[in-house]
């Protein structure tokens, strides 16, 4: 016999549920279809990736306009082939080798002219062993899959008698092989999560498939937002990793309030109702909550990070849809199954403390662990806090840049490129900096502009001033002594803006570009704005968590303690990217400085994840406290009956973000190992410690807010169980 329980929740949330499970089929079939409709249009028509970070008004983005007005023909991208053999390029068989190689690259439809190094002495360092030459794509866009043939053309030429690479943007994007199905490796092991949580491969299936489900339709309609908001290539990858995770979770919120719903009588229909009311109604606000915070990289004043708020917010924001309308669905088609094909598990017997009453139960290990930590509250609070601390201090060193062919598997032939040419014509010659200037007629010289670059400690060559087909402008170039990635790169760059060039005659009016420096000036612009961001990221997510608790005293206890688990994963970045620790045994070739965009979009995400996690604990806390009136017995309670779900949740997320360090984005790969870490230590350093703790110490005063009284109680339990309750 069916039972029905209590009776169902009221609400647009509870109307919502119920029209879907009553509506399944319908539902179900319009998911199905407008996934496959826009999946077509999305991936068949969606709008190529944007990689140009130069944008706004840094003098490096002038420098490129003004390049782009005067200098159109060496507008685009171009390749460089490097050449490296002991026996000299002059002997008969390895000359034969690189004509042939060279001819064969400007015979390719994708190529424009190629000057042999034969041709130029320039080209070639002085013992004639290495030797360089540029080759300029000839259309403006051209496909990573046009340069691979070209990439694999100069690798199978290399013999042991002469090594051949090929480098440049386009050649080092035509050789990383795509991310692959690493992801399918986050669902494997959130699957095998799910299973361990629910004991159910049906109740482990319906979150898998609603959230595969949603996220295709979700990386489509990234795709088309591209045509709207442009963004670069690592977009699809990052959306998906971050919209697998919280579509997995967020079904994982309402499977497991629905099963406890029929457990407690429910039938099935009434129990889909009260998940979503219930659940449902975190889900909204945990995905609300995700999306503001993204939205939070507006502020950063970067089109291309715009873009991937944009972009990321759509695979969130259907996710969240998929997780109140599909699921509901999909509940209905299953019913009381949800438990069928079990897995088989011993019974456990019920455990009664000596001396207790019987029929009382024996506390949850959450529950008696929250009593351990509560017993010497201050004590936690400091070693949780402190551990936090020093795991943060990597963060004072932080380096932003972009990866370039120094830091790409040494295996790659951008690499093996970067390092014939960093031999023979220095390590600079990957970092020129482009010196332009508008002159006008007749007035063309920079000769003292280009002596006093070439004098200022740090550059190795300058080459002579050119000027512009209209005589409008003249452009050189100087080569730094360091390479790309190095911090005195960086500080060069400085020095000539700041002191060499405003000090010298006409050197007022001459712009420093090129590559490097557009890459420093988005390090050095993200730099100066990420606290802005974090500060907006943080005011707006503790209004909407205000509004929600109702106690100013949560919403700034989430608030730092999301900020120390967000800078202890920052500081694990730093130790592993950065300074090197265990790098290469997480896939990092190299130490490198950590990626420009990487810092900023792991705070929104991870903060707002954060929110999600305190809103669910401090929901079933803030129940318990005013059922018995006790914060101590309230956080005991409330951290055993969230523990589970929290836990599983948050394992499914460091399975799904560990999953990047599988692919080959070194960008992506530092994003996935960041979230990793932050959501580890927030499910167990924050929720697990510093929570009961900081709690604890406040007391009465977590439920404060201004102009408003303590929230009223309808405590029930006579003190002596609570102190029984919390006592190990």
């Amino acid at each position: 016999m069916t039972t029905t329980g209590s009776p169902p929740a009221d609400g647009a949330l509870a109307g919502l549920g119920r029209s879907c499970f009553r509506r399944r089929r319908l539902v179900l079939l319009t998911w199905i279809i407008g996934v496959i409709a826009v999946a077509f249009v999305g991936f068949g028509h969606g709008a190529a990736p944007d990689n140009d970070f130069s944008g706004g008004g840094s003098q490096s983005a002038k420098a490129q306009k003004l390049m782009a007005r005067h200098f159109p023909q060496e507008q685009g991208d171009r390749l460089t082939l490097a050449i490296r053999t002991d026996r000299g390029i002059d002997h008969p068989a390895v000359r034969q080798k690189i004509e042939k190689t060279i001819t064969a690259l400007a015979d390719s439809p994708v190529t424009g002219p190629v000057t042999s190094p034969y041709q130029d002495d320039t080209l070639v360092t002085d013992d004639r062993r290495i030797a360089r030459t540029t080759i300029p794509l000839s259309a403006k866009e051209v496909e990573k899959s046009e340069v691979k043939p070209l990439v694999d053309l100069v690798k199978d030429a290399s013999d042991d008698n002469v090594t051949l690479a090929l480098g440049g943007y386009m050649a080092e994007k035509a050789e990383t092989p795509p991310q692959g199905p690493v992801e399918s490796v986050g669902i494997v092991a959130a699957a095998v999560i799910l299973f361990i949580a629910f004991g159910s491969l049906v109740a482990m299936g319906l979150p898998i498939v609603t959230a595969l489900l949603a996220i295709l339709g979700g990386l489509a309609l990234i795709k088309l937002v591209g045509h709207l908001v442009p963004a670069p290539d690592f977009t699809v990858a990052f959306g998906a990793m971050v919209g697998l995770g919280v579509g997995i979770d967020y079904a994982l919120f309402i499977v497991t309030r629905y099963k406890d719903a029929l457990r407690d009588g429910d039938n099935p229909e009434h129990a889909t109702v009260k998940a979503i009311a219930t659940a449902g109604r975190a889900v909204l606000f945990a995905g609300t909550t995700v999306v503001i915070a993204l939205m939070g990289l507006v502020v950063m004043g970067q089109r291309l990070m715009t873009g991937v708020a944009a972009a990321t917010s759509v695979a969130v924001l259907v996710t969240m849809i998929g997780a109140v309308t599909l699921l509901p669905a999909l509940l209905g088609f299953t019913g009381h199954r949800i438990n069928a094909m079990r897995l088989p598990r011993r019974t456990p017997r019920r455990e009664q403390r000596p001396g207790a009453a019987p029929g009382s139960r024996r506390p949850a290990f959450a529950e008696r662990w929250a009593g351990v930590v509560q017993r010497r509250p201050l004590t936690a609070a400091l070693l949780a806090g402190t551990s936090l601390l020093v795991l943060s201090v990597p963060v004072l060193s932080m380096r932003l840049s972009q990866p370039d062919a120094s830091v790409q598997p040494h295996d790659r032939s951008s690499y093996i490129a970067y390092d014939i040419l960093s031999d023979g014509f220095g390590p600079g010659y990957g970092a020129p900096l482009v010196f332009a200037a508008e002159t006008g007629p007749g007035n063309t010289d920079l000769r003292t502009v280009v002596h006093a670059v070439a004098r200022t400690d740090g550059i190795a060559t300058v080459t002579p001033p050119r000027t512009s087909e209209d005589g409008q402008a003249v452009t050189f170039t100087a080569f730094p002594t360091t390479g790309y990635q190095d911090e005195a790169t960086a500080n060069l760059v400085h020095e000539l803006r700041d002191d060499v060039l405003p000090r010298t005659p006409g050197g007022e009016h001459v712009l420093l570009g090129g590559p490097n420096a557009s890459t420093i000036d988005a390090a050095d612009e993200a730099a100066s704005r990420l606290p802005l961001m974090i500060a907006v990221v943080i005011a707006v997510s503790m209004l909407l968590l205000i509004a929600l608790v109702r106690s100013l005293t949560i919403a700034v206890q989430a608030a730092v303690m999301n900020l120390l688990s967000i800078g202890a994963a920052y500081g694990v970045v730093v130790a592993v990217v950065q300074w090197g620790w265990l790098g290469p045994a997480l896939g990092f070739p190299t130490a490198m400085p950590v990626t420009t965009w990487v810092p900023m979009m792991m705070f929104p995400v991870l903060f707002g994840l954060s929110m999600d996690y305190q809103v669910f604990l401090i929901s079933r806390v803030r129940e318990e406290y005013q059922r018995t009136g006790d914060t101590r017995l309230a956080v005991a309670r409330g951290l055993a009956g969230t523990a589970r779900v929290i836990t599983a949740a948050a394992a499914i997320m460091i399975a799904v973000f560990t999953t990047s360090l599988l692919g080959h984005d070194i960008s992506v790969k530092q994003g996935g190992l960041g979230m990793a870490v932050a959501v580890l230590i927030d499910a167990t350093v924050v929720r697990m410690v510093l929570v009961p703790a900081v709690m604890e110490l406040c007391g009465k005063a977590n439920w404060w807010m201004p102009g408003r009284r303590t929230p009223k109680t309808t405590a029930t339990e006579p003190p002596a169980e609570v102190e029984e309750a919390v006592r190990v």
